[in-house]
């Protein structure tokens, strides 16, 4: 009887196809985006080992080549080669070293704020669930603040009076990070505080420490994963802004943002300045955003797709 069923399971399996089965895994498991993210993070892990060429240094002589497929620059008259891959900027300077380049610096950057902020609001956000009373009425009002000041001019008017600087970059977006998580992680606190387990462990004397340590972190790590990888694409996308309007990471350091703010006044006639900068924030915003949503999935029961 058992071996009847087997082989119906494996006949089914047979009939559906190898493409049905293949679209299935493809539809499971977010494949392409994790494809783009561990590219991303090979780039930025090794830099100064995958770059053809130094991001920094030009030469005026290969300046606007285009990619190694155009056979000839509309403007410039010079053909791509593919020692250029994706051709030069007027200074020109390797474009895929400076987007190689970039992907170090968005990733530094994102990864740093994300730990911060994820540390830094998962514990206000604790805090304040499981205490109450005044200290949660004064971290929310805090966080109020913090989501309804205007990002980018709060940045813009910090860059003039301090200067552009990537240590400022980073401080500013982890004090406009931190309140995402403190609100989320505030509201599974309130849920699990007055949980079957939690309250017995009060009962048998534990220490708010304790309690917060064994049993309040266990049950918003979940929440706090998703958050994070939610996060990174608006980060990296939030940097990008920042670099397009030039109070980002400081020139002549290559950033994905100023490299597509550099390539606007040549978009008629050297497009791949700004096309191939603005390709690379697209998929990886895309990719953790589609990653994000997919751990969401799967960790939260409710809506795991099996």
């Amino acid at each position: 009887m058992e071996s009847t069923v087997q082989e119906k399971i494996a006949g089914s399996e047979e009939a559906i196809g190898r493409p049905t089965r293949y679209w299935r895994f493809f539809r499971r498991y977010p494949i392409l985006p994790l494809i783009v993210v561990i590219a991303i993070i090979i780039s930025a892990v090794f830099a100064p080992i995958l770059a053809p060429h130094d991001p920094l240094v030009g030469n005026l002589r290969d300046q606007d080549r285009p990619p190694f497929w155009q056979a000839e620059s509309p403007i410039s008259g010079k053909e791509g080669l593919m020692t250029f891959p994706l051709g030069t900027d007027p200074l020109g300077r390797d474009i895929l070293s400076r987007i190689i380049w970039g992907a170090r610096f968005s990733m530094i950057i994102a990864g740093i704020v994300i730990v911060t902020g994820a540390i830094g609001g998962t514990f206000l956000g604790m805090v304040a669930g499981y205490f109450g009373g005044l200290l949660d009425e004064a971290l929310m009002r805090l966080v109020d603040l913090t989501l309804g000041v205007p990002f980018i001019l709060v940045a813009l008017a910090t860059v003039v009076v301090f200067g552009a600087s990537i240590t400022l970059v980073i401080s500013l977006l982890i004090l406009f990070s931190w309140s995402g998580f403190a609100r989320q992680v505030r509201a599974e606190t309130l849920r699990l505080r007055t949980a079957d387990y939690v309250l017995q462990a009060r009962i048998a004397g534990a220490s708010p420490t304790r309690i917060i340590a064994r049993h309040i972190v266990p049950g918003v790590t979940n929440t706090v994963m998703v958050i994070a990888s939610l996060n990174i694409g608006q980060l990296i996308l939030t940097e990008a802004t920042l670099s397009f309007l030039g109070v980002g990471i400081p020139k002549p350091n290559p950033a994905w943002g100023s490299m597509v703010a550099d390539g606007r006044a040549y978009i008629d006639t050297s497009y791949w300045i700004a096309l191939f900068p603005g390709i690379a924030i697209f998929l990886v915003s895309f990719a953790f955003n589609f990653l994000g949503d997919w751990i969401r999935d799967r960790l939260d029961p409710k809506l795991r797709q099996l």
